[in-house]
């Protein structure tokens, strides 16, 4: 980042994956016996009734602290790890023991602990070396424990099918990527296969990832320099002369500009800055610097007694009186090719770029070099993860939206090193870049689903929503800061690097407790906001589907307001349906790869450039993300090249999409000209009444046109290639699109 010093938050920039219930005892991080049940935090939050909102899980008792060297302070240091004050007036009005109570009762607990434990055993304590490794081992724990409990929502292959275009998607949990969706691409190379993960993170967190590199140019050292300042006397700052001075300056000056007659507030103001002036004028003792100083306001204020008495013309602007001084001060200035900080990745600033991969059109396989890469309009950091491995990411800080390409923003991808097999690591080395680095589970699943439900709906600024939203921020908080202050004492013991590890494990425990009332208590908000009467009723509700669709090739989340009013909506779109002309491409080639590609997909994809209508201006305004459809009444003669869906529902129960009615090049930019906010809409009621020839429907990443989402119609230009991509698709097992047969599906002009 900008200071090359770490910020608050890496100690605890990656959260594994929360699970609904934690564990029947959490691990122990500090070696010691375990203690009684610990206090109940529910306190006023929300919850069932009867029953506690969420619980302080078993803690143990903390071990005594270690000697510490004069002038240390581990508590700011922990401070600091934890990113907020333990007083914080930020924090919830939720009931807990009192810090103070909690540290007197983790004092007096230790020693009777540490005093047993004289008496039970005399083994030497571990190291602490060895109590790093062995807290770390505690965290592997708990983690292979939770994919027991809460199995992923997608699971990681070991090795993604090499040459597969679209690579396997997964959803990593969290919210640092958008949708928490990646995918991990096993590219064909001479040299094995070159496996990468493709992502996008999320503008929020870039800060965490930016923590975790030093950056050249950006890396700051300070050095004490010589330098002349201007600066006020002690003198002024204390009587505040030039203040009221400046006071009755402006009430005079104001006067004067409008012609009106001198107030007596304004006389009242010069005779307080006047009386002020002359004190210090009168006192024999003051310096020949001081005596200057109040001689310059006087003359002034003359000037502004003489404004009074007379009127005139508005005076000149008056400056504070100054001296000049050499002082020795301490500067940050950037040190471009220093080594990294310890603890953080090398970076290296260059041009934007993409992968450049090949499309075999025989085989329908993808193949990358590993090093070949296309051109972008934009910057990129190239990050050495160590071990031959890499990272490049497209940076939202340092890509204007007004000229660099706005799709590319935000763009992650993890490289391997050659070789098959690393499809897991892919994912758990996004922890080197202080991203969450575990697979979502079904607990997480819900929270991304209601999140995109609001978004989707536009209940962001619903009564209650920003209400629910610091509350569920603050229970975390909450929850964190209570397991600290019970473990204060231990906790102060331990060196930087225990420390780290200690406060991943207290993290991952306040994440298994609160995740569960974090998602209640959105749960509840987008329930009220939504017309339903609680959290429950739209739980139980039939469109209420809080798990993603991950049968195809992509993974999407649906939305609640179409998927249980799906009548309502194949109503309002009554004679009209979704439809995509391919523009001259080749059909057979599309349903080749299986998917209608967004242009970004492509890229990856190994797809060549010029498919797309615009494809330079979508990269620009955002819509290169996304591929676009229109509204249209039902065609009964459509033309060759065309997909047709007939039942716009299949596509608009998705969460992804927004809409214009007209020709906007897909503009989620802010800073290009063709973006309109008040005109965007992922309202499909509107968007089923659109009634521009250029309306336009964007869904992100793109269409599986072989699965759930497949068009009801597939319009070939000829009975010849009409027979040719059937017994492609039949050679490959495929007899059903949409559950319709294929032979109903795909049509020519001639049948209409």
């Amino acid at each position: 980042m900008g200071t090359g010093s770490k910020s608050s938050h890496q100690s605890y920039a990656v959260s594994p994956t929360a699970l609904a219930e934690a564990p029947a005892a959490p691990l122990d991080i500090t070696g010691a016996p375990a203690a009684g049940e610990a206090e109940d935090l529910a306190g006023a939050a929300v919850g069932s009734a009867g029953e506690p909102a969420f619980e302080v899980p078993e803690l143990p008792e903390p071990a005594p602290s270690a000697e510490l060297p004069a002038g240390d302070d581990p508590l700011a240091e922990l401070e600091t790890l934890l990113g907020t004050e333990p007083e914080s007036e930020h924090q919830p009005a939720v009931s807990a023991t009192p810090p103070e109570e909690e540290t007197a009762e983790a004092s007096a607990e230790a020693e009777g602990v540490a005093a047993e434990g004289e008496l039970q055993s005399g083994d030497e304590e571990p190291s602490a070396e060895e109590a790093v490794l062995l807290q770390a081992e505690d965290i592997e724990e708990v983690q292979e424990e939770e994919e027991e409990t809460d199995p992923p929502l997608t699971p990681v292959p070991a090795a993604p099918p090499v040459g597969e275009p679209t690579g396997t998607p997964i959803l990593v949990g969290g919210d640092d990527f958008i949708n928490s969706e990646a995918t991990l691409v096993a590219y064909d190379s001479s040299d094995g296969p070159r496996e990468v993960l493709l992502t996008h993170i999320s503008e929020e967190a870039e800060e965490k990832l930016l923590d975790a590199l030093s950056i050249p140019g950006t890396h700051m050292e300070e050095i004490q320099v010589e330098e002349e300042v201007k600066e006020r006397l002690d003198l002024d700052k204390q009587k505040k002369l030039a203040e009221l001075t400046k006071t009755a300056i402006s009430s005079v000056q104001h006067k004067l500009k409008t012609g009106s007659e001198m107030s007596e507030a304004s006389i009242a103001k010069h005779q307080a800055a006047y009386d002020a002036v002359a004190d210090v004028l009168h006192n024999p003792s003051i310096s020949d610097d001081e005596k200057a100083m109040a001689l310059h306001y006087l003359h002034q204020l003359n000037v502004v007694k003489d404004k009074i008495d007379n009127g005139g013309a508005p005076m000149p602007w008056m400056d504070a009186y100054e001296v000049t001084s050499t002082k020795m001060v301490t500067k940050q200035i950037p040190v471009p090719d220093g080594d990294p900080e310890p603890g953080t990745l090398a970076a290296t600033v260059r041009k934007a770029s993409r992968i450049k991969a090949n499309l075999d059109p025989a085989t329908g396989q993808t193949s990358w070099d590993g090093v070949t890469r296309s051109s972008a309009n934009g910057t990129e950091y190239e990050i050495d993860m160590g071990d031959g491995w890499k990272a490049v990411y497209r940076p939202y800080k340092d890509n204007d939206p007004a000229n660099t390409e706005f799709s590319l923003r935000g763009q992650l991808e993890v490289h391997a090193p050659a070789g098959a097999g690393h499809g897991k690591d892919l994912v758990e080395r996004l922890e080197q870049l202080h991203l969450m680095n575990k697979p979502m589970t079904a607990a997480e699943g819900e929270w991304t689903y209601l999140a995109n439900n609001i978004r989707a709906q536009g209940l962001e600024g619903s009564a209650g929503m920003k209400g629910a939203m610091e509350t569920v921020q603050g229970l975390q908080d909450l929850q964190v800061q209570e397991i600290v202050h019970q473990r204060m004492e231990s906790l102060m013991g331990l060196d930087s690097d225990a420390l780290q590890t200690a406060m991943k494990r207290i993290h991952l425990e306040a994440s298994h407790k609160v995740l569960p009332m974090k998602v209640e208590v959105v749960r509840d908000a987008v329930a009220k906001a939504s017309g339903f009467a609680s959290g429950a009723e739209l739980a139980a509700s039939p469109g209420y589907e809080p798990t993603p669709s991950t049968g195809g090739k992509w993974l999407t989340w649906s939305r609640f307001d179409v998927t249980g009013k799906k009548a309502e909506v194949q109503g309002a779109f009554k004679g009209r349906s979704l439809t995509h002309n391919l523009n001259g491409g080749d059909l057979a080639s599309l349903l080749g790869t299986g998917v209608l590609a967004s242009t970004e997909k492509r890229a990856v994809m190994g797809i060549g450039g010029g498919l797309g209508m615009s494809e330079q201006s979508d990269k620009m305004t955002g819509g290169a993300n996304s591929v676009f459809l229109r509204v249209k009444k039902t065609p009964s003669s459509p033309g060759g090249g065309r997909l047709i869906w007939d039942d716009p529902s299949v596509l608009m129960q998705r969460s992804d999409y927004y809409a214009y009615n007209g020709d906007h090049y897909g503009a989620i930019n802010p800073a290009h000209h063709n973006y309109n906010a008040g005109a965007i809409t992922r309202d499909p009621m509107k968007i089923a009444k659109f009634s521009g020839s250029s309306n336009e429907i964007m869904f992100r990443n793109g269409i599986d046109l072989l699965g759930a989402e497949a068009p009801s119609r597939i319009v070939c230009h000829t009975a010849a290639e009409r027979n040719s991509i059937l017994a492609s698709l039949t050679s490959r097992g495929i007899t059903q699109l949409g559950g319709k047969p294929v032979e109903d599906v795909l049509c020519t002009e001639a049948d209409y």
